[in-house]
């Protein structure tokens, strides 16, 4: 799938005359950036007993969305982490992890 994946990159960015290496570079980053838990909105979600269809109606997102915030697929803005923490009444530091 990898090799697939990269060799559709660099189809792209020959045909656009785009350096591919900056492409292969970004991927590498968001691929890394996905293995990692960044947010914890799945779990203060669960420790106040609400949804992430309930988040999704409360911010106007997609509940498809939602679902890629809670799986640190993807991640919400500053601004939407901010809403999401007043939604939970939680400071907005509780909804990311730390790492020391």
């Amino acid at each position: 799938m990898n090799n697939i994946l990269y060799n559709i990159q660099r189809y792209i960015a020959h045909k656009k005359k785009i350096d591919y290496s900056c492409i292969v570079h970004k991927y590498i980053i968001a691929k890394k950036m996905a293995s990692q838990k960044i947010n914890r909105i799945k779990v203060v979600l669960v420790e106040n007993g609400k949804t992430g269809k309930w988040l999704a109606e409360q911010v106007g997102k997609n509940e498809a969305t939602v679902s890629r915030w809670c799986s640190n697929k993807m991640q919400p803005s500053l601004d939407m982490l901010v809403k999401i923490a007043e939604l939970l009444n939680v400071d907005a530091r509780e909804l990311i992890n730390c790492r020391k």
